[in-house]
């Protein structure tokens, strides 16, 4: 047994070494705001001084809503939004609460196709136009790529953050975001929470993961900058996350509140290198943590109610006078200390000036309304958060013209050389970690039978997958006979005995595994393929840590990610259409040992 303590310290503390001077010398120094005119900002100044405290307040949320239309969604969506939120519609959101953004989700059925999605933000900034005192909005979204996306098929969906880091190509980062981000404007969302500038030390983070670029600070940081360069370059809003870094830890932020151990010497070195580099490109906007970081902030209040974290360290540190968000305050890592009526109140003394997609919007909506007429917040302290939020809303156009022409969606989303140029960024991400005995390349004439069974998570964006038809697919598609058989995150024996069957004649057999851990079925089900004397390619589809539980496979590789465009990549990486160029981009410990690491940051086999 051994202590995960220890042997977390220990990464960190290598992590840190390696580090150290980067984080003081290599980053560039801090970008100046960007000029703005006089003339924009008293403009924006007048329009402020002629908005009711309402209307102020309702600028700083950014809230969910049910529906594909602004104004006629199904009526399982307006039951929806009246439980939730009193209201029928986005349009009657607008009207009812000034909000001043919406965040889409495929789950509230806001992101069906991009010819829906681009009508859907053409109606929510027509309503937003027809209020009193005319504000567009910012419409957002999750659209990470990976394993977190909000916007699927036909939109190109790229290779997540840790595979991107895996390819170690900052042009190529800065390319997918874009590309991406070009085929978010063109469907009317502005601004994008991404990308992730957590550094992820930790093995065991259940919320971070591959969602991270790595394990680097250093490498992180160039990523990150290059993703905002890219994001911003095609028009919209990027938004690193999560301020001040929730790369270390094993709790869930959605469902409890992580603390961070860091000194502060080891933020400086691991967590700030990457918000430093965003801010140094110019990002848009932080998006802060629902974590508890002792040693930035003794009173323990999440960082997102931090006033010693966001406005002493993100703000008069880091010299940051861009537009702060809130992750969602919908979850428990920042409820869990304070009622829904205080948390926004206290998050805005803290620094912020997004309320992001809080439980209940009246609740919320009325504690801040309820905290400047009582003079704990005054009117100048929202002044002073709408101007920021105003002047990215001038920065994106959104005064000038809201607006997206609708016939020309298809004309910029999921185009052919879109897609292609995905593929081909995907190529340079997988990772080959073993070949022991060089059965990689699969070659059609030795092993043209191929059972490909495993893990089949949902899609992240409910428009890709299942992960076992599209490895097996693409194999076909590359002469290769192949059967999927889904056998699940957590195979039972019955499963499992049925696998073991189907591997009977086959030449070689592909699991797709899932996040492998001490007690998984997952390892009794490669070691009984592995029993069959039958070739085992083990290829893991989401955290790169698996191979460290799995003995006697023939092969193992990364993918990162179980959507289509990396598994594609993966498939043609194994049957040599593709040389495997992806290297670690974190550490993998040994399961028996975890203060030893089996595979280094870098690692990575290739046929050549």
């Amino acid at each position: 047994m051994h202590d995960r303590n220890l042997s977390r310290r220990t990464l960190l503390t290598a992590t840190a070494v390696a580090a150290g001077a980067v984080a003081t010398t290599a980053l560039p120094a801090l970008a100046a705001p960007a000029a703005v005119s006089r003339g924009t900002k008293d403009r924006l100044t007048r329009l402020i001084s002629r908005m009711s405290i309402e209307e102020k307040v309702g600028q700083l949320f950014v809230m969910r809503v049910y529906g594909h239309s602004a104004t006629d969604p199904d009526q399982a969506d307006i039951d929806l939004n009246l439980e939730e939120m009193g209201v029928r519609n986005a349009a009657e959101l607008v009207a009812e609460y000034h909000v001043g953004g919406i965040i889409y989700f495929a789950w509230a059925h806001n992101t069906r196709d991009p010819q829906q999605i681009a009508g859907l933000s053409n109606g929510i900034q027509r309503a937003a136009l027809a209020q009193r005192n005319p504000v567009p909005l910012l419409i957002s979204t999750d659209q990470e790529h990976g394993i977190v996306a909000r916007v699927g098929k036909p939109a190109t969906l790229m290779p997540g953050a840790m595979a991107l880091g895996a390819g170690g190509s900052a042009s190529a980062a800065r390319k997918a975001a874009q590309i991406a981000g070009g085929e978010l404007a063109a469907m009317g969302i502005v601004q994008n929470y991404a990308p992730v500038a957590d550094v992820n030390v930790d093995p065991a983070n259940p919320v971070i993961g591959v969602r991270s670029f790595g394990a680097d600070p250093a490498a992180v940081a160039r990523m990150v900058a290059a993703q905002v360069k890219g994001y911003q370059s095609a028009g919209i809003a990027a938004t690193s996350k999560h301020f001040p870094g929730h790369g270390d830890t094993t709790v869930d932020s959605h469902t409890g509140i992580p603390v961070i151990t860091h000194t502060r010497q080891e933020w400086e070195e691991i967590d700030a290198p990457p918000f430093r580099a965003a801010i140094a490109a110019g990002i848009d906007s932080i998006m802060t943590a629902h974590i508890q970081f002792p040693a930035l902030d003794a009173g323990n209040d999440p960082a997102t109610l931090s006033r010693p974290i966001l406005t002493g360290i993100l703000r008069e540190e880091l010299g940051y006078d861009g537009v702060v968000v809130t992750d969602a305050l919908n979850m428990e890592g920042v409820r869990e200390k304070y009622g829904d009526h205080r948390v926004p109140v206290l998050a805005l003394l803290a620094g912020v000036d997004q309320l992001l997609n809080p439980p209940d919007l009246a609740v919320a909506w009325n504690g801040v309304l309820d905290a400047v007429r009582s003079g704990e917040i005054t009117e100048a302290r929202l002044d002073e958060s709408i101007l920021r939020i105003f002047l990215l809303k001038e920065k994106l156009g959104l005064f000038r013209d809201p607006f997206v022409p609708q016939r020309e969606v298809g004309r910029t989303v999921g185009t052919p050389a879109h897609l292609a140029a995905a593929d081909r960024i995907a190529e340079r991400t997988t990772t080959l970690l073993t070949n022991p005995d060089g059965l990689l390349p699969l070659s059609r004439r030795s092993h043209r039978e191929v059972l490909v069974v495993g893990a089949d998570p949902a899609s992240p964006s409910g428009t890709t997958g299942p992960p076992t038809t599209v490895l097996a697919n693409a194999f076909g598609e590359l002469g290769f006979t192949a059967t999927a058989l889904s056998t699940g995150t957590a195979p039972g024996s019955a499963k499992i005995t049925e696998a073991v069957a189907a591997a009977q004649g086959k030449d070689v057999v592909v699991v797709g595994t899932y996040n492998v851990s001490a007690t998984s079925s997952q390892r009794t089900l490669v070691a009984r393929l592995v029993a069959t004397g039958v070739p085992v390619v083990a290829l893991a589809i989401r955290n790169p840590y698996d191979i460290a539980r799995l003995d006697g496979v023939a092969a193992a590789l990364a993918a990162y990610s179980w959507t289509d465009v990396e598994l594609r990549a993966a498939v043609r990486v194994i049957a040599g259409h593709a040389d495997p160029r992806g290297r670690l981009p974190v550490p993998v410990q040994r399961a028996d040992d975890p203060s030893q690491v089996l595979f280094p940051i870098g690692h990575g086999l290739s046929y050549r």
